[in-house]
């Protein structure tokens, strides 16, 4: 049975294939409402442990994934439990880390990927993906 996310969940980034992925800075703490299936953690550190499947990639404010295969791996996984379960995606504010997760998302699921961060600009947060080199993260992500 799908879990996928209600229409009004707050950071809901909706993909062109109809997936959901939640969007969201752990800083503002945990939202009201169901919660994920699973959760991806952009981080530096060790996020703490949470009551769903989660996966953690080293990943410091500002900068880019310090493993670049294993963020791919795990955004594959988002991508692909994101079709039946409730999937989020979070680093410390929300914004850099967890839009350019997002806009890899968007790359994966047939947008442009010269086009993926306006996409998830457009569609989940105006300051997602902060800095140069993420954006052009995304614009070689594949």
């Amino acid at each position: 049975m799908a879990t996928t996310w209600d229409n009004c969940t707050g950071g809901l980034l909706r993909l062109p294939s109809g997936r959901t992925v939640r969007g969201r800075g752990l800083r503002d703490g945990s939202p009201a409402g169901p919660t994920p299936d699973f959760g991806l953690y952009l981080l530096g550190k060790e996020p703490p442990t949470v009551e769903w499947d989660s996966r953690w990639v080293r990943w410091r404010d500002f900068w880019l994934p310090a493993d670049r295969a294993d963020a791919a791996d795990a955004f594959r996984e988002v991508w692909t439990r994101a079709q039946t379960q409730r999937v989020e995606v979070a680093c410390g504010g929300g914004k850099g880390r967890t839009g350019t997760a997002l806009a890899c998302l968007a790359v994966m699921d047939g947008v442009p990927a010269g086009e993926a961060v306006a996409y998830v600009r457009a569609h989940y947060s105006p300051k997602a993906v902060e800095m140069p080199w993420q954006r052009r993260y995304v614009e070689r992500f594949t």
